[in-house]
């Protein structure tokens, strides 16, 4: 068979696949407007190409039974949640903190839609500097007396990396039950080989959806952006920092990491033990986690913090931690503060802010002033455009690199996590947030964000409407891009 026949079956065979992966797309997949035409651009202009992208970064995930725990109903949670629901429902919820009553209808939002308890009882410590958080972390770990469980998107086998697995290394050798989770992308140099010492000293290593073949992950466009550690069920950690010496401030390219990290004790560590559970299991094929006290044990009361424990992620059937920033937004009455290293908003999203904004409110967005991912830098720059001319404020950090994941509106409430602003955070990730209703916390935030200020340009209106043809272009491809990044 000559090659002129080769091509003549090829042609219409490639065809017919870009066309089934269409009506795929279009009448089984379900995505929004917006993905559907930019996949179908993308099968149009890159045929092969593009069904093979499609495979890889387009498919839904299945939801069904992705997250189990048997022992669910041993803990009381579904009780507790009713109770909750019900008592905020009929006016007779005993809300124990300040000003948390003011946010109920959020807090029942959470409740119903993510089976967010509402804590009372926490203490919070705010960590804005990598040295500081690891330095207690290392500390807390050295102290552990039961178990340790660690969850990264990024965990790098570097300096840092080193430092903290010889320390697991070390409590396992001592009796304390010590696993370790990470996200095969976000650590795809790290091998579960290389964790070959603390396996023989028995701790456990899992990795979440990792590939069927070397290279080749039908699951590689849904990550696992959650960073959780929780120490003898009482201790817990969240947010941005991940593990590597890029996040203490040790690599030229990004400079200063500012990022924002909270420790927590409180009655709060149990739903994120409950995560960490979650996950665990979903990635462990045998040795999965059952309930038990060890993991759930009394806590004393610590503080009078109030919070919840938020998750979402292409599991779900609601954007969790998308509608509680949106609800925290149209709550706003003085001021929105909004720290995010990618800003590529929905229209939702980027409809409230401008409401916010022409209502008069104080918004103000801290984003870096260096490309992360070059294609989402320029499509963040296109979008706070629209709210520059909405009267919006926008910083750009120049210290370093701005990673913190912070929304802080009036001096009341707050969140801090690991979901960005954009489609992939909302919709893809798997996040987790704390949402705090706490006015000295809050107040803690803001003071951060403004004392950010100063290590920040303000780009104005008259700034951004005088960059360059070529910014103007580089922004204009990325925004196309953004239903895919």
């Amino acid at each position: 068979m000559s090659i002129f026949t080769d091509v003549e079956y090829l042609v219409p065979l490639i065809m017919f696949v870009n066309i089934l992966a269409a009506l795929t797309i279009i009448f089984l997949e379900r995505k929004d407007a917006t993905s559907t035409w930019a996949w179908i651009l993308v099968l149009f202009f890159l045929p092969l190409a593009g069904f093979i992208l499609y495979l890889l970064l387009g498919r839904q995930l299945r939801k069904k039974h992705l997250f189990r725990w048997e022992g669910r109903k041993d803990i009381g949670i579904d009780n507790l949640i009713s109770y909750q629901m019900d008592a905020i429902r009929d006016d007779t919820f005993e809300f124990r903190i300040e000003n948390a009553e003011n946010y109920k209808e959020m807090i029942y939002m959470h409740l119903k839609t993510n089976n967010a308890v509402l804590t009372q009882d926490n203490s919070i410590k705010i960590f804005d500097d990598g040295a500081d958080k690891f330095e207690q972390l290392l500390k807390d770990i050295e102290a552990a007396k039961d178990h340790i469980h660690i969850q990264y998107y990024i965990f790098r086998l570097d300096d840092l990396g080193t430092r903290i697995v010889d320390k697991l290394i070390k409590k396992a050798k001592q009796g304390v039950k010590v696993r370790l989770l990470y996200d095969e992308m976000g650590s795809r140099n790290v091998k579960r080989r290389h964790f070959k010492e603390l396996l023989n000293a028995g701790g456990e290593v899992e990795v979440f959806f990792p590939s069927i073949f070397p290279l080749l992950n039908p699951r590689l466009n849904f990550r696992n952006h959650r960073k959780i550690v929780v120490i003898d069920g009482r201790i817990g950690f969240i947010g941005g920092f991940n593990v590597g010496d890029e996040y203490l401030g040790l690599q030229k390219k990004f400079g200063y990491w500012r990022d924002t990290h909270l420790r927590i004790e409180g009655s709060a560590v149990h739903p994120l033990q409950t995560r960490f559970l979650l996950d665990w299991n979903q990635a462990c094929a045998q040795q999965k986690m059952g309930y038990s006290d060890r993991y759930f044990p009394a806590i004393p009361k610590k503080g009078d913090v109030g919070l919840q424990i938020v998750s979402s992620g292409p599991d779900s059937d609601w954007e969790q931690i998308k509608i509680g920033y949106l609800k925290l937004i149209n709550m706003a009455q003085k001021y929105i503060y909004i720290q995010t290293p990618y800003f590529i908003p929905d229209v939702s999203f980027l409809d409230a802010i401008k409401i916010a904004t022409l209502s008069g409110i104080d918004v103000r967005i801290m984003i870096p002033n260096k490309p992360d991912h070059m294609f989402v830098y320029w499509a963040t720059y296109s979008y706070v455009g629209q709210l520059l001319r909405a009267g919006a404020k926008v910083y750009i950090y120049e210290k370093g690199f701005i990673h913190a994941k912070a929304i802080i509106i009036d001096d009341e409430a707050s969140t801090v996590g690991t979901a960005n602003i954009d489609v992939r955070s909302f919709s893809l990730n798997f996040e987790v947030n704390a949402f705090i209703y706490d006015p000295t916390i809050s107040h803690q935030l803001a003071e951060l964000f403004e004392k950010d200020i100063f290590d920040c340009t303000e780009l104005t209106w008259e700034m951004y409407q005088n960059r360059s043809n070529l910014i103007k272009f580089k922004e204009s491809i990325s925004r196309l891009l953004t239903p895919i990044l």
